[in-house]
């Protein structure tokens, strides 16, 4: 099962969902969304511009785990 973990990722550069929104220029809600882990088809564009914002790889925001 492949989880978000946007929240922790956030978390670790004290920055909100309003503020990786202002950053990447990707609306609130999309945010909000990955955010929640609500997401089921994940968007390549999106990824890319949130580890642009966090400076971060995509495995400190997605995570896979066997179940």
């Amino acid at each position: 099962m492949v989880k978000l973990t946007l929240e922790s990722a956030l978390a670790n550069v004290s920055i909100s969902r309003y503020e990786l929104a202002k950053r990447t220029g990707i609306r609130y809600h999309i945010i909000d969304n990955y955010y929640k882990n609500k997401v089921t088809r994940y968007d390549s564009f999106v990824l890319d511009r949130i580890c642009t914002a966090l400076d971060c790889s995509i495995e400190d925001i997605i995570q896979f785990e066997k179940e």
